[in-house]
């Protein structure tokens, strides 16, 4: 079966958070035929869109999953980005912040845009009196934690690009959370696939396991722990649990769908001390 779903991971936490009747506006830039039909597929989820108009054209990414749950993503390269656009993208975002309580700013930067946008957008946000979390990689999540966002979400491959070095143990993952906390960070959530997720904060460190269920496809699922996080309050273990169990759900759904408040069961979610030997060799990211 095709399935044509509106998609990009800050389109992603916004369904969810709609989904959840979590206030949420999506802010992205469109151009093109596809970025017309990304709003209008929206529409029905109820996701307020601000687009702002740019001359090239949304890209389409394809996932291709196959009866055992495998997922094989061609992702198209995006737009690039004028300097104009990007003004009027960031200018957009901080009016938005004013105005809400989280910034969450997701995904890869198109060409055009700096590698420190997210570091730089995090300091607006907060000068604007909100709270900013960050869904990247590579150099544009390198750069972002200099900026002290509120709540970072790696996944493991993410994090361990960003360490330098593996992380095998689940003791590895919380030393490199405390070192990023230490420069600025206010937390890390770090999603682990099938070993659930880590939170480390200030104030203590948990995991959480979820149920094992049958795997229709993970194109979102780290996109859904997010919104759960940000939904349940953004931090301690009832946050975490909540991330959980929200992207146990999103693997459950078929193509990008996002879960709703009826697919979640957080009560089937252990939260746990953090046991340094637990492994994570083989996790899925």
């Amino acid at each position: 079966a095709v399935r044509l779903d509106p998609g990009g991971k800050g389109v992603n936490v916004a369904r969810a958070l709609a989904a959840a009747g979590t206030p949420t506006v999506a802010l992205m830039p469109a151009g093109g035929p596809v970025g017309e039909r990304l709003g209008e597929l929206l529409a029905p989820e109820g996701v307020p869109v601000v687009a702002v108009p740019i001359a090239g054209s949304t890209r389409s990414n394809i996932t291709l999953v196959e009866a055992d749950g495998t997922t094989t993503k061609i992702n198209e390269p995006g737009p690039e980005i004028s300097p104009a656009e990007l003004a009027t993208l960031e200018r957009r975002a901080v009016e938005l912040a004013a105005r809400g309580e989280w910034l969450v700013c997701c995904g890869s930067l198109p060409a055009g845009v700096p590698d420190d946008f997210y570091a730089r957008l995090t300091k607006l946000a907060h000068d604007a009196g909100a709270k900013v979390a960050v869904d990247s990689s590579g150099a544009p999540l390198a750069a972002a934690c200099a900026g002290g966002p509120d709540l970072l979400k790696p996944n493991l491959d993410e994090l361990t690009e960003l360490a330098g070095r593996p992380l095998p143990l689940l003791g590895d993952v919380v030393a490199v959370c405390r070192e990023l906390i230490s420069g600025g960070v206010g937390r890390v959530l770090v999603s682990l696939g099938a070993r659930g997720a880590v939170l480390v904060e200030e104030t203590g460190t948990c995991h959480a396991l979820g149920p094992l269920v049958a795997v229709r496809s993970t194109v979102g699922a780290g996109d859904a722990a997010l919104a759960g996080f940000l939904h349940a309050g953004g931090t301690g273990p009832r946050a975490l649990r909540t991330a959980v169990a929200y992207g146990t759900a999103a693997v459950t759904q078929e193509g990008s769908r996002m879960p709703t408040p009826q697919d979640v069961h957080p009560d089937q979610v252990r939260v746990l001390d953090v046991d340094p030997s637990f492994t994570l060799s083989g996790a899925a990211a």
